[in-house]
């Protein structure tokens, strides 16, 4: 289920004339029993709402005051988001004869014409307070405070996103609320400036307007809507003739293979970031350590301590903290049995919450390797919003793969990993014959296009090294550098960046600038250690320097700028 939240407006919106109508109240009882909350989110002070809405007991938490107070009413418990004005500003408006003038346990409010005088009172007290307009009505708030603000607290009270949230409105100040969440609906009555936010105006007015939008919500989870949704769309390249690859974030399950060097690191950090920009929240299952240095992100295990799956799911409960959970210490043979506990708990809270947004599997085929049956993990039918990170797809499970519905292949010869993929999942494909990719561009496949295209992915704001820790002290196996010489007598392993230091400080000149000319040191720079500025760099070394001593100190000089913070 997408949407586990309906958040609504009182006045204009769930009420016609101050009251809701008894179809309206069966259609909210209805939404409850789908196993979704409700969330009332009001201009009105919270005792004129009780006394106006007996029936407010059906919500699960009430944003009142315009985003100021959040109340349970299962505990009659209140909490306030800001202070009460001071009494001089509250005076100076008495003192200045305005009438109506409503002050609660934050909000003072007043109407229309009334504003000047607000405006002048609140400069001439020295407050940094902010004005709120609601058809007519004029509200004075604390800076910061309003429906979105409001919203967003009674969310994480329930351990829910805005992602996993549907919000309905009708005037100026649910504009805030409504690009807040997931989805944005309007009323057929609500201002135009209001439907120009929404995604989707309901065709009938106030009360049978969000009945409209309860009978959708029931029926598919709003799945109709989700072309209209593109605001929220991931980029995930731009296409050979320059238009934007985008996928909607919700219902997609995706492959990345290809070999190293390919570009898959650049692809994921800028996939990464996206998620984290928008706060799609992530789940990233690590087998290699590759991911420990994430910003912002808290790691659950490591080398020597295998992760507690009950740490990870406390951790993924607020909706904002995204988790990797490192399986460095768990053995080969039993990864398939810990990812299979570690996604039923996962499981277990998109069920309830709708989060984690994303299931991220690096090196998948130590999760779901191709020898275990689809039987052995019991998959629901549900599971999708999941990416795979491998380097063959014939190393994962066929059965998982079937999954699979956008698939992303870099690399060399992408035409047979994807004509490989094809006879796994046994799907027609016309694949491009004799295509050659460069390093970050990538062949991708979506099923519901039925279509072979190639993007070439962006690179990250922020590059991610996500092997950094790795390349300058851990072992890089086969892509280890070897320092052979030109008659190829030597076979030293330089099996990372720091190991190369001390290898290349000891070994010969001519073996040293046999290497430099052959270009062999930006080479593996580029397409072992993944890190294009150092290639870059080393390559102008090796076209402009012929010292040995002097290129040498140049280019460990460039290792250690870049990796000794890691070492």
């Amino acid at each position: 289920m997408r949407y586990h939240v309906l958040a609504t407006d009182y006045d204009g919106t769930l009420a016609k004339n101050e009251r809701v109508a008894p179809d309206v109240l069966e259609a909210l009882k209805q939404l409850k029993a789908s196993g979704r909350k409700l969330i009332l989110v009001t201009g009105r002070e919270l005792p004129d709402l009780q006394r106006l809405f007996p029936e407010h007991t059906l919500f699960d938490r009430i944003v009142a005051e315009n985003g100021a107070l959040i109340y349970r009413p299962a505990t009659l418990e209140e909490r306030l988001l800001g202070e009460r004005p001071p009494e001089t500003f509250i005076q100076k408006l008495k003192e200045q004869q305005i009438k109506p003038l409503s002050v609660g346990r934050v909000i003072v409010s007043t109407w229309e014409p009334h504003q000047a005088v607000v405006l002048d009172a609140i400069k001439e007290t020295g407050l940094e307070y902010q004005v709120i307009f609601n058809k007519g009505a004029v509200m004075v708030l604390p800076p910061g405070i309003n429906k979105a603000k409001g919203l967003h607290e009674a969310l994480k009270e329930l351990l829910i996103s805005e992602h996993n949230t549907v919000a309905v409105g009708d005037a100026e100040n649910d504009n805030a609320m409504l690009q807040a969440a997931e989805c944005a609906v309007a009323v057929d009555n609500a201002l135009l400036q209001v439907k120009a936010v929404a995604d989707w105006t309901t065709v009938h007015r106030q009360g049978e307007g969000v009945a409209e939008l309860i009978a959708r919500l029931i029926k598919d989870d709003l799945m109709e809507l989700d072309e209209w949704l593109v605001r929220h769309y991931l980029e995930l390249g731009k296409g050979f003739d320059g238009a934007t690859v985008q996928i909607s974030p919700y219902g997609h399950s995706l492959l990345i293979a290809g070999t190293s060097g390919s570009g898959k690191t650049t692809f994921m950090a800028a996939f990464l970031e996206k998620l984290m920009d928008r706060q799609y929240q992530f789940c990233l299952v690590d087998p290699e350590g590759d991911y420990l240095d994430l910003p912002g992100v808290i790691t659950i295990g490591d080398a020597s301590q295998p992760p507690v799956i009950e740490q990870v799911i406390q951790l993924l409960l607020h909706a904002v903290q995204n988790v990797v959970v490192c399986i460095l210490a768990v053995p080969l043979s039993d990864r398939p049995g810990f990812f299979k506990k570690l996604l039923t708990a996962l499981m277990d809270l998109r069920k309830n919450t709708g989060h984690p947004h994303f299931i991220i599997m690096d090196e998948a085929h130590h999760l779901v390797p191709a020898a275990t049956a689809d039987s052995f993990f019991n998959f629901p039918e549900d599971f999708k919003n999941f990416m795979v990170i491998t380097t063959n797809p014939g190393l994962i499970s066929p059965a998982f793969l079937q999954r699979v519905n956008i698939a992303i292949i870099m690399g060399e010869l992408p035409n047979r990993s994807m004509a490989e993929f094809a006879s796994l999942v046994t799907a027609p494909m016309e694949i491009p014959e004799n295509i050659r990719l460069q390093k970050g561009e990538a062949l991708v496949w979506r099923k519901d296009q039925e279509r072979i295209f190639p993007i070439r992915s962006e690179m990250p704001v922020t590059l991610l090294h996500r092997h950094k820790r790795k390349y300058a002290n851990g072992d890089m196996g086969p892509d280890s550098f070897y320092f052979r010489g030109p008659k190829k007598k030597l076979n030293l392993k330089a099996n990372n960046l720091m190991s190369f230091i001390q290898m290349a400080t000891g070994v010969d000149d001519e073996t040293w600038l046999y290497h430099l000319r052959e270009h062999d040191y930006s080479k593996w720079f580029r397409n072992a250690v993944n890190d294009e500025d150092l290639a870059i760099n080393a390559q102008k070394i090796e076209k402009q320097e012929q010292s040995p001593d002097i290129s040498r100190k140049a280019i460990f000089q460039l290792i250690r700028e870049r990796y000794t913070t890691t070492a």
